[in-house]
């Protein structure tokens, strides 16, 4: 046993909740009916903030900035990959978000300025706010990676966005001959969702086992643990051990460079032409949560953990994967988790109030076939100080457990993801 089950975690995540609302069900009457609210960024943490908000201060005008792109969900595209899940099952409709107080604005944001308190748009027409909310999600970098690039993409598939490009990933997968090579390649930390790689490669070993049993796996890594490495590297030694092989820093497993117009991977010590080779690429915040210097020039952007206020523009909120809040992951259930504590705390100062305590929660389950599942677990105080995981709410799926376990934990996955989706976007 390596910790506690996370039966916890999906109650503190249904708690989370419904908890605030009882908190805030009298801030209705005394918030400012001036106060407006635009909120760029409509996934999870995005479309999450703006529904609460709009239930905690209904007198407040909010505008959801969301862009002119479609949305697919990251959470479950690893299925989509080896095609246990078609892609249009991850696209969210996001038309039932526009209610009487949230105008949804089918632009992308091009800049902002805090100080004057304007958002510009791409058709150039500006919007004034009281309190901006940012979630961005991520940008990729590939050129980061020597001789790697965005033109390179196609060569090295990595789909760490999903929606078009799980699709392409997916056909390169069907491609590869049996008897083939899989490079999958994982960035250092931070990322977004930290186990995100591992349970990828774990569905990709579990279809080539089904499909071109004669293919080898490698995991190439720039890291030298990961979040629940016992229990995958257990699963991969159990289920793949002449399939799959993890390399981290230490192991020459640190990708140096690609050639594309070779389709060749470079690390210190070997060169690699696999069939197929998905490469991760480094992240940072994504673009309008960097200007105006949100993320001090480190990628990211400090807030403060118990209103996700930005550090440099505290008009500023910034929520999802763009903020900085270790030990919190990078992930959609920490996401909508900070969604409701940044919209708690502006409708408590909208309204005259203090702020509740900043209560997070986490819960990442990742799947090692499509029907079994781990998890790892923890709850979390936002302070002045920074965030802190609560003492005994840490834990992780049992390293032994019988097959009945894992796919109970399939099936709280699966009960989340559409939780969390009826949450945010209203399905």
């Amino acid at each position: 046993m390596t910790g506690r089950s996370t039966t916890l975690g999906r109650r503190q995540f249904l708690a989370g909740s419904l908890l605030l609302p009882m908190a805030f069900g009298s801030v209705r009457a005394s918030a400012k009916a001036a106060a407006h609210v635009v909120i760029v960024g409509g996934g999870f943490a995005g479309a999450t903030a703006a529904r609460h908000l709009a239930r905690w201060s209904p007198e407040t005008r909010i505008s959801l900035v969301l862009g002119r792109d479609r949305y697919w969900t990251c959470p479950f595209s690893n299925l989509a990959v080896i095609g246990e899940r078609s892609l249009s099952s991850l696209e969210v409709r996001r038309d039932r978000l526009a209610t009487d107080n949230i105008t949804v604005v089918p632009l992308a944001a091009r800049d902002f300025d805090p100080l004057r308190r304007t958002l510009r748009l791409e058709d150039d027409r500006q919007l004034t706010f009281d309190r901006l909310v940012l979630a961005p999600g991520i940008d990729v970098m590939p050129e980061a990676i020597e001789g790697h690039g965005p033109d390179a993409v196609d060569t090295f598939p990595h789909a760490w966005q999903a929606g078009p490009a799980t699709d392409h990933l997916a056909r390169r997968l069907r491609a590869v001959p049996d008897g083939g090579l899989v490079i999958l390649s994982v960035p250092e930390g931070p990322y977004r969702c930290p186990p995100g790689p591992y349970e990828r490669a774990s569905l990709m070993a579990w279809w080539l086992a089904r499909h071109r049993p004669r293919t080898k796996l490698i995991i190439l890594d720039a890291n030298t643990s990961f979040t629940k490495d016992n229990l995958f590297r257990a699963h991969w030694q159990d289920a793949h051990p002449q399939r799959l092989s993890w390399r981290g820093r230490d192991d020459d497993g640190q990708l140096r460079r690609v050639d594309a117009a070779r389709g060749s991977v470079h690390t210190d010590f070997e060169d690699y032409r696999p069939d197929l080779a998905c490469i991760i690429p480094p992240q940072r915040a994504g673009a309008i949560a960097r200007v105006a210097g949100l993320d001090g020039g480190r990628g990211w952007c400090s807030v403060d953990p118990r209103t996700f206020a930005s550090t440099v523009h505290p008009n500023v909120h910034v929520i999802g994967d763009a903020a900085i809040a270790n030990p919190m992951p990078k992930s959609a259930f920490a996401a909508a988790s900070q969604a409701r504590i940044c919209a708690a705390a502006i409708a408590a100062e909208f309204s005259g109030r203090r702020p509740p305590e900043a209560l997070l929660t986490n819960t990442c389950y990742s799947l090692l076939t499509p029907e079994t599942a781990i998890a790892v677990t923890g709850s979390y105080r936002g302070t002045s100080e920074g965030v802190e995981t609560l003492p005994g709410t840490a834990g992780t799926s049992p390293l032994e457990a019988p097959a009945s376990l894992r796919e109970a934990e399939a099936g709280h996955a699966r009960g989340w993801y559409a939780s969390a989706r009826a949450e945010a976007f209203g399905e």
